[in-house]
């Protein structure tokens, strides 16, 4: 028995220095980095670009190039909360106060809450959501889960093709290993044609964290439960918490990490806002500026 351990912890020793080895590998080819590159391009943020193209260091260092690229003129750090409130004030996306069994930040989409027509404005309010499950994960996790209830959803409410496919490949291309799981909580049966259309902008990895539950289906139910607690499930997925979404707490606390952030990415950052979302003549108090990481 002994032996099976000792090979084990082996293994484990030669695939970690292997993953360190690849790591390095990635930060010599992306060549020297400052600013916000730098500090977005930790050693952990590296692992996560060779996971999503199974370690080939080529493949990342494009994949990686392509978000740095997209993130230096998109600029998600950047987007604070009252310029995309009103996306969140029907709750149809929205950061959890709960966390799952392994304490990673929980998004909730509710798609037939849609409540607003632009495509943009509608991805810009999500990436900041992300962003916003990012900073609010704890030390020990990277990633996220997602829990999506398809009440009053209709092909009428549904997010077009485009949208779905621009979602999908925000997260595939530009937040690898970011996801977790995602479950799809009783879509309705004209869901089918939807997803069989969407499920094609998927590459395999992503795809294998879809999960469809039913409340009849008791082995899909199971599946969920796994990963959350039932006292802290709300009673849309079939768990016992009643929660009701606040847009005006909501947006307070969406106002304070505002300053987080900035605080994180280190720079002055004078926040515009107040409770409901909305611009104000409040002002935040400047944040302390943190050198970059170099890790």
């Amino acid at each position: 028995m002994f032996s099976r351990w000792s090979s084990s912890h082996h293994n484990k020793e030669n695939d970690s220095l292997q993953q360190e080895s690849k790591i390095k590998e990635l930060r010599a080819a992306i060549g020297p980095l400052s600013g916000r590159s730098l500090k977005y391009c930790t050693d952990a943020c590296l692992r996560r670009y060779l996971e999503a193209r199974n370690w080939n260091a080529d493949k990342s260092k494009k994949m990686l190039e392509e978000t740095l690229k997209w993130r230096s003129t998109y600029k998600p750090e950047e987007i604070r909360w009252h310029k995309v409130a009103v996306e969140g004030e029907t709750g149809k996306v929205y950061r959890a106060s709960f966390h799952d069994r392994h304490g990673r930040t929980v998004l909730i989409l509710r798609p037939g809450k849609q409540n607003t027509t632009s495509l943009d404005n509608q991805l810009r309010h999500l990436v900041y959501l992300i962003e916003n499950a990012i900073l609010n994960l704890p030390e020990t996790q990277e990633q996220m889960a997602w829990l999506i209830d398809f009440t009053g959803w209709t092909l009428s409410t549904s997010v077009p093709i485009k949208s779905a496919r621009d979602t999908i490949n925000l997260l595939q291309n530009h937040y690898p290993e970011r996801l977790v799981i995602a479950f799809l909580y009783n879509p309705p049966r004209i869901f089918e044609a939807f997803w069989k259309i969407v499920k094609y902008f998927m590459d395999a990895k992503t795809f294998q964290k879809v999960k469809f539950v039913y409340p009849k289906n008791t082995e899909s139910v199971e599946l969920m439960r796994s990963y959350f607690d039932e006292e802290n499930l709300p009673t849309e997925f079939g768990g016992k918490a009643v929660l009701e979404y606040n847009h005006e707490e909501f947006s307070k606390q969406m106002n304070q990490d505002d300053i987080k952030s900035a605080n994180l990415w280190g720079f002055d950052d004078k926040l515009q806002c107040i409770g409901n979302g909305h611009s104000g003549s409040d002002v935040a108090p400047e944040p302390v500026c943190l050198a970059p990481s170099a890790s």
